[in-house]
């Protein structure tokens, strides 16, 4: 039996209406829900984005920069806030499709410095798993050693979860079909279906950037994080959330359309 658990990536440009403040798309939510629910993947943690509920306020209150003043302690607190609002949706989504999903603050167990996650304390992710719930973690307004605070991305934290728990893979899903060599909407851009880590660090700079809020850095942003952890010898795959039985099928291992992401 394989112990190494499987990390899902669900995000916010997938979960919700990028474009209107706090705004869930709950079609999507519990479509992903279901699909889950179908796929009985054993040792699983789901980690999602911010989309339209963290982004917005994170920039409002230039959160990225670190403690400047403190007109942004009231701005963290409604940033975290509006992420465990949508951390909800998606746990009650899970639960009414019988997962035994439960929220996990990431600021509850991790402290960043510069930006990069400096401590975190693991084991209340693996006693949960052992004990077969499924974790829901997101991206969140963390502690910061050297800025007092800072914004912990989704991706950031699949990474570093994925070497901790020495994960068997990781599944990112997003709103466009995987890694492209352009922007999507680009009429000479191509979905890339396999890239290895090294060809990954050479193509790095050619991933588009969302055209939404989002301070962690879009695609782009997604790819650099991975790397560590493709390095460290985790398969990863990119895949559309927003096309149904897509996710199912990453989960079940079964043919996808989209971007495998392997170390050699």
């Amino acid at each position: 039996m394989n112990n190494k658990p499987t990390i899902l990536k669900l995000g916010g440009s997938a979960i919700t209406h990028k474009t209107k403040p706090k705004t869930a798309n709950m079609r999507i939510i519990n479509n992903l829900a279901k699909e889950i629910s179908t796929a009985k993947t054993q040792r699983l943690i789901i980690v999602h984005g911010g989309g339209s509920f963290g982004h917005p306020l994170a920039k409002k209150y230039a959160l990225t920069k670190g403690y400047k003043d403190s007109s942004q302690i009231i701005g963290l607190a409604q940033t975290h806030e509006a992420m465990t609002v949508l951390n909800g949706i998606i746990v009650n989504a899970l639960i009414r499709h019988n997962i035994p999903a439960v929220s996990v603050a990431p600021s509850s167990f991790i402290i960043t410095k510069g930006g990069r996650i400096q401590k975190l304390d693991i084991d209340i992710v693996t006693k949960l798993l052992k004990m077969g719930f499924v974790p829901v973690l997101y991206g969140d307004a963390v502690l910061d050693s050297e800025r007092g605070f800072a914004i912990l991305s989704g991706d950031q934290l699949i990474a570093k979860l994925a070497i901790v728990l020495n994960a068997e893979r990781v599944i990112i899903g997003v709103d466009v079909d995987g890694f492209y060599t352009a922007e999507p909407s680009d009429s000479s851009a191509v979905l890339i279906s396999h890239i290895t880590a090294n060809e990954l660090r050479k193509l790095q700079d050619h991933a588009g950037k969302s055209r939404a809020t989002d301070v962690t850095g879009g695609m782009r942003g997604k790819i650099i994080e991975l790397i560590p952890a493709i390095e460290h010898g985790v398969r990863a795959v990119i895949v559309n959330a927003t096309k149904p039985d897509t996710v199912r099928k990453a989960l079940c291992n079964e043919p996808v359309i989209g971007t495998l992401i392997t170390k050699e």
